[in-house]
């Protein structure tokens, strides 16, 4: 069996694919996996990263809306991109002759699948938003298949009866982790407190800069819990000088970890107390599977406020408190960790709350729905 997975972009894209791909292996140990991404993207590090081969394509349509001089220039250059990207993933489907092709969304989803089509392989596509993105949209007429997270998301899409539910696609490890395990490994003790947060794998410039202001709170009180944090691409260049502006040396604060990217999060969010971070799909499920109290501060950069719907779905659970960025800043987020860490009891049922209902086999779900269109019984 021949699977090629396509995903990219940001961890959102990359993690659910990585998912699945391991409920595959773990299903069909002999399987061939492959992913198909985008040149010069983070998927180049996270999937070898998973143990899986890559071969990446240069970043498909990158469109933008206007009708100025610019807008269309670029529109003109996205198409060709896209055309040549569908190629080259012409070229990789010939030589690897899959045997079903699953994407989930980012740059190089839409040419690798758009390819598949063309090419009569049996492909499906995974959205993770209640409401359906620009490449989903797109790719909805062409795949066989389009896998949803949740049922009410049927009537934002024009062909029913390829649509199936199946939650969304989270790795093994943030299953209801170890807790005492994970703190071991990352050598913290069991009475110390831990805070990470995460803005994404790009960063987020905003929330860096109220996170290096924390910083400067926690000094201020004699650093009162450890604080893991994920800078994102876009922040790590400068947000160490930032906070050093403030007057927090981290090269001499070993409580402050500070990193550009937080490869085993798994990991580390089963050992912290309390997370800060966006509220993208993939993110909010693996907040619930783990079952970890959180702090969302939803981006607003994003197609129809989507994420602040998905943050108030753990807010109503009780598993989550929310704050818009518009209101957020380091007294505002710094007052909540208080909150949270002086409340054993709160974090307690917090967990509880996050982890009801929580569907836990979306990854084995759609590995059966792969075997039926590999087979050619879908």
């Amino acid at each position: 069996m021949n699977v090629i997975f396509t995903c990219g972009g940001t961890g959102g894209h990359i993690n659910p694919a990585i998912a699945v791909a391991n409920a595959y292996r773990r299903r069909h140990p002999d399987a061939n996996i492959l992913f198909i991404g985008a040149k010069e993207c983070m998927e180049e590090k996270l999937v070898p990263a998973a143990g899986y081969e890559i071969k990446c394509v240069g970043s498909s349509y990158g469109l933008v809306r206007g009708l100025d001089p610019k807008s269309i220039a670029n529109n003109i250059k996205g198409v060709f991109r896209t055309v040549k990207a569908i190629n080259d993933c012409k070229k990789i489907l010939k030589e690897f002759q899959p045997d079903v092709i699953m994407g989930t969304g980012g740059f190089a989803c839409f040419p690798a699948l758009m390819a598949g089509s063309m090419m009569k392989i049996p492909t499906c596509v995974h959205e993770s938003n209640a409401l359906p993105g620009l490449t989903t949209r797109m790719l909805a007429s062409r795949v066989d298949r389009t896998l949803i997270c949740f049922p009410e998301s049927a009537a934002q899409y024009k062909e029913p009866k390829k649509l199936i539910a199946v939650g969304m696609p989270i790795r093994q490890e943030f299953v209801r982790p170890d807790r005492l395990k994970a703190r071991k490994e990352l050598g913290i003790g069991e009475e110390e407190l831990l805070v990470v947060s995460a803005f994404g794998s790009l960063g987020a410039t905003r929330m860096n800069e109220i996170t290096a202001e924390l910083f400067a709170l926690e000094k201020r009180d004699g650093f009162p819990f450890r604080h893991i944090h994920a800078t994102g691409k876009w922040g790590w260049e400068w947000m160490a000088d930032r906070a050093l502006g403030l007057g927090v040396d981290l090269s001499k604060c070993p409580s402050i970890d500070m990193r550009e990217y937080i490869y085993n999060m798994s990991t580390v969010m089963a050992a912290a107390d309390v997370f800060i971070s966006r509220s993208g799909a993939s993110t909010c499920n693996e907040i619930a599977a783990t079952g970890l109290p959180t702090i969302l501060i939803p981006s607003p950069n994003v197609t129809d406020n989507h994420q602040e719907k998905n943050a108030r779905v753990l807010v109503d659970k009780g598993g989550a408190v929310m704050i818009l960025e518009a209101d957020s800043s380091a007294e505002a987020v710094y007052a909540q960790i208080k909150q949270l860490l002086s409340d054993g009891g709160r974090r307690d049922a917090m967990r509880t709350a996050l982890q009801k209902n929580m569907i836990l086999d979306s990854a084995e779900r759609i590995c059966d729905i792969l075997d039926e269109l590999a087979a050619g019984n879908a």
